[in-house]
């Protein structure tokens, strides 16, 4: 750090209170800890228009961001012998009647081959065993256990399971008992994980263009299903905090251990890693290089929130962001350009390589993908090509000679959406193009009644 971009607490509350102004973002916490100090600033409100000020101990909704969190929780089971790594997650789940081969250790670095997104009608599923025991299958597999990483918000369902199985305790009670209470933490959470009585948990916003309005988001959709997926809410400072215990110096709560397997990149020969979304992935940590030390964390986004964490070991360095609108994720891009600038090289996302020369795509990148309940369709229109999720053409793609793109939102206003990317990828068999890969999700080619 140098003494003209120090890092300080009225430094850090006048660039937040700057950069929310720009994107329109109504409040947001920034949590910094470099040199055995941690600074931690909060600014505007946790409703639009409601007057109610973010304090630094606000609860936000933390979304995916609440995946290192049960990851953590697996491994200390893992460390006490209850549950090993390369377990088949199948046979400590029996009565899931699962199908799927993948190991604990594929389920948490996103291996295992299973589906993105749980179904929304996944909370009139029954149960949450009975979600698992029907789609996440082999019929349901977008690719073999360990022959691709894949972004699977079904593995982290699956993980929960594993939680409860072993202690006999509902994941928000493990959770709390066994990772956060040790840290002095009262944890709070969201939708249909809720509890009556406890504590508050800061609203989400969406802005929309034309005319940047701020629209109110009334709650988080997060089901019981859905808890050990993304249902926890914390401050930034107590992100922070968690993420101290995988330092190079880890805190008390884990053995240098685990916290050195959890950082450690699961992702060797496996062909198709996490593109457009890091550059590598650990268990329940996504791993970030750009050219100096390995960074890791993660990012959470949901229902008018984007909530992102960052952390170096070596120096000791954690950040963390936390934002009650959509347009957090270009507030965090600031973020980090101006960090940079101060001499800390957080990292935004995984390298894109994107600037390779402008090509039209052939053929066939054209037609339907799927990767569970997520169906994509790829037309051609404009100068590009364009991508359409479960509906009408959504994204505008532009693509470069060896099949990576660029997406945005079409027809949207640049200052508000970021750019995106994603790849084809051609089976190395037959050199067709069989998958897409949208941030770090593998799609398969395949056919629906929609296309």
């Amino acid at each position: 750090m140098s003494d003209q971009h120090p890092i300080d607490e009225p430094g850090l509350s006048a660039l937040l209170e700057r950069l929310c102004r720009a994107h329109r973002v109504p409040g947001a916490q920034l949590a910094v800890h470099h040199r055995d100090r941690t600074v931690s600033v909060a600014v505007g409100e946790q409703v639009l228009g409601v007057g109610r000020p973010v304090r630094r101990d606000s609860a936000f909704p933390l979304a995916s961001l609440t995946k290192p969190f049960t990851a953590a929780l697996v491994m200390t089971l893992v460390a006490d012998g209850d549950a090993g790594l390369d377990d088949l997650v199948a046979c400590h789940l029996p009565e899931a009647g699962l199908d799927t081969t993948g190991t604990v250790r594929q389920v948490l670095s996103h291996t295992a081959g299973l589906p993105a997104v749980v179904p929304e009608d996944a909370g009139k599923a029954g149960s949450a065993r009975h979600l698992a025991a029907r789609y996440a299958n082999r019929q349901s597999e977008v690719a073999a256990p360990g022959t691709a990483f894949s972004y699977s918000n079904v593995g982290y369902v699956l993980a929960g399971l594993l939680v409860e199985e072993i202690t006999g305790m509902p994941w928000p009670e493990a959770l709390d008992a066994i990772l956060l209470s040790p840290l002095g933490t009262a944890p709070a959470f969201v939708g249909d994980v809720r509890e009556p009585g406890g504590r508050s948990v800061v609203g989400g916003h969406v802005v929309r263009a034309p005319g940047r309005r701020t629209i109110p988001v009334p709650e988080q959709g997060v089901s019981v299903v859905e808890a050990s997926v993304g249902s926890l809410a914390l401050s930034a400072g107590e992100v922070a905090l968690f993420a101290r215990q995988f330092l190079a110096r880890p805190g008390p709560l884990l053995a240098a251990d685990t916290v050195a397997e959890m950082r450690r990149d699961q992702l060797a020969g496996v062909p198709f890693g996490p593109y457009g979304m890091a550059d590598g992935w650990g268990l329940g940590w996504a791993r970030y290089r750009d050219g100096g030390s390995d960074w890791y964390g993660h990012d959470g986004t949901g229902d008018g929130i984007s909530c992102h964490l960052r952390f170096e070991p070596v120096e000791g360095t954690v950040v963390v962001l936390t934002t009650n609108a959509n347009t957090g994720q270009n507030l965090w891009a600031d973020v980090v350009g101006k960090l940079r600038e101060a001499g800390l090289a957080v990292p935004g996302q995984g390298a894109l390589d994107t600037d390779g020369d402008p090509a039209d795509a052939p053929d066939d990148c054209l037609g339907g993908y799927a990767n569970g309940d997520l169906e994509y369709l790829v037309t051609r229109g404009g100068p590009g090509l364009l991508l359409g999720l479960g509906g009408p053409p959504q994204y505008e793609l532009s693509c470069t000679a060896d099949l990576r793109f660029t997406m945005r939102e079409a027809g949207g206003e640049p200052s508000v959406g970021l750019v995106h990317a994603g790849r084809f990828l051609r089976d190395p068999g037959t050199g067709r193009v069989e998958y897409l890969q949208v941030s770090g999700r593998l799609a398969r080619r395949g056919r629906s009644e929609k296309w």
